[in-house]
């Protein structure tokens, strides 16, 4: 009997224990859905509407963002508590550049970028050469930076920005398809987000066909077949509804771009590459690794240079959206980004996690966040719950790895 047939056979066992042995890959995947089913139930659907995607997408960029990097710290074994006030830090430097020194925009960007990563190498050069604990050494950093912030705007806010700046953040893509619109005589939507929606989809599921080949002709066990069947139905039909009901507001937002981009970057650099191989061998057993050859030192340098340049890009995103630099922002980011990464499936002592999750992880912060906010539920109760899903998250890592023990 050929695997297919067999997976056709017993598909309804086969996906439940694919299922149960694979929950922290897909358990906080399906927990999303969830979340999202119950607040579009709850707020009578507004949590799905053009424009509340688009801002879904604004308020959680930044985070995504710097979720990427603190992924890597994480999965070597570390953790960054100072990337809240670099945010507040690069966005105030990047106020003082263009609003009280004029500088352009063309040349304020890639200087706080260059920041970030000064401050990531200052901070990863006494986590890997000194042995000092990222805890204690970003616990400084986070002071540090936020009395930066304050001293650098004198305690005032400071802005407006141009409008070049402002685009990064709350700037779209122009429809460099309009003749969608006539072909399909819908003249309301935006016809690059609905071909890039179909476009991604398409190559999603064509790379997961790949992929699959190639694992069956090396004698690798995959996912049954009708679990990967819904799985890119699933994942292909999120992506074309969610690009056209952006087409019908107002297109694919800046930022949009720039955490898709990441995204596939880190995902790529994290699955597909010697160094992030090396990242998780570093994080599952540090002496291991060094015995092996890997240079553990320069690599934990690496990540924290690395997140110092993720950290300096949402300053500038988060000052963008804003229109202003003040001296509280950033405050608390760095909790709602090592949230997003551990409710992402990441471990506490390192070596395990993927940039998927991360991205699954502050989006399930952001929907809740959002979904709470429409409701009227007021902060306070709000970081209550986000608390007690931290928790729960981590509950749920330490069981599994007791499980498997």
């Amino acid at each position: 009997m050929s695997t297919d047939l067999a997976e056709k056979t017993h598909g309804g066992a086969s996906v439940a224990s694919y299922l149960a042995s694979h929950l922290r890959d897909y358990g906080m995947l399906l927990a999303l859905i969830a979340i999202m089913a119950f607040f579009q139930v709850i707020t009578d659907g507004t949590l799905l509407k053009p424009v509340n995607i688009t801002n879904l997408f604004l308020q959680n960029s930044y985070i995504i963002i710097m979720a990427l990097g603190m992924l890597l710290v994480i999965v070597a074994g570390h953790i960054d508590l100072s990337v809240g006030s670099v945010v507040g830090f690069v966005g105030a430097l990047a106020a003082v550049m263009m609003v009280e020194w004029q500088w352009s925009v063309y040349m304020t960007i890639p200087v706080c970028l260059v920041v970030g990563i000064l401050i990531g190498a200052a901070q990863g050069y006494w986590v890997a050469f000194w042995k000092i604990p990222s805890f204690i050494v970003t616990l400084a950093g986070m002071l540090v930076f936020r009395g930066a912030s304050l001293w650098l705007l004198e305690g005032q806010s400071v802005g407006p920005f141009p409008r070049e700046f402002q685009a990064l953040s709350t700037g779209f893509i122009p429809d460099l398809l309009p003749f969608i619109k006539s072909i399909f005589g819908l003249q309301r939507m935006n016809g690059l987000a609905v071909v890039a929606g179909i476009a991604i989809a398409a190559v999603l599921v064509w790379l997961g066909m790949r992929a699959r080949t190639r694992n069956k002709a090396y004698g690798i066990e995959g996912e049954p077949f009708s679990f990967f069947v819904l799985r890119n139905v699933l994942v292909a039909g999120a992506i074309i509804f969610v690009s056209y009901k952006l087409s019908t507001f107002r297109g694919l937002p800046n930022v949009l771009i720039t955490m898709g981009i990441l995204t596939v970057i880190y995902a790529f650099l994290t699955e597909s590459t010697v160094l992030g191989r090396r990242i998780y061998a570093l994080g599952g057993n540090q002496k291991a690794a060094k015995l092996s050859g890997i240079k553990t030192e320069r690599l934990t340098f690496l990540t924290f240079i690395n997140m110092g340049m993720l950290a300096a890009l949402a300053g500038l995103i988060f000052a963008a959206r804003l229109n202003t630099a003040t001296p509280k922002a950033g405050v608390s980011f760095e909790l709602d980004v090592i949230a997003a990464v551990f409710i992402g499936g990441a471990s506490m002592s390192g070596g395990v996690g993927k940039i998927v999750g991360a991205v699954v992880g502050a989006f399930i912060m952001g929907v809740m966040n959002n979904g709470m906010s429409i409701m009227g539920i007021g902060i306070d109760y709000q970081q209550m719950i986000k608390g007690l899903v931290l928790l729960a998250a981590v509950i749920f890592d330490v069981y599994n790895k007791n499980k498997s023990a």
